[in-house]
């Protein structure tokens, strides 16, 4: 099944770089969790539900001009996929700004029922078993 969820992992990203949150959370149970807690921002938090994501996601972008999520790495372990990226954003006045992310996907009968976000790769390890 890992080989299945690496590419739910990377439809669902594709359709987030289009903007298109619908298609993004297509991908995920009806109990879907978005923890972003250890963000900075008003982003920062759990998240529960699409409604509630999808609310996040629109406040995380709404200052930006741009804002493509790269993935730099991606790691199978069993219900989890790892995804170390790089996100590029571009403001309203031309300035860029390159910010590196670690996340951890955790999936169900095929869905993704969770998503942790972190700054530090070892903490989206750790959420997938992968570290002590």
């Amino acid at each position: 099944m890992s080989r299945e969820n690496v590419e739910t992992v990377r439809a669902a990203w594709d359709a987030w770089n289009r903007g298109d949150w619908e298609e993004a959370l297509r991908y995920t149970g009806p109990d879907f969790e978005l923890d972003n807690s250890s963000a900075v921002g008003e982003w920062r938090g759990v998240h529960r539900g699409p409604d509630q994501v999808r609310r996040m996601w629109e406040r995380f972008v709404e200052p930006w001009e741009s804002v493509h999520l790269e993935i730099d790495e991606l790691t199978e372990a069993g219900e989890h996929v790892v995804a170390r990226t790089t996100a590029h954003f571009v403001g309203r006045d031309g300035i860029e700004v390159q910010a590196r992310a670690a996340w951890c996907w955790t999936f169900r009968d095929g869905l993704v029922i969770s998503l942790l976000v972190s700054n530090e790769l070892d903490d989206a390890l750790r959420a997938a078993g992968l570290r002590d």
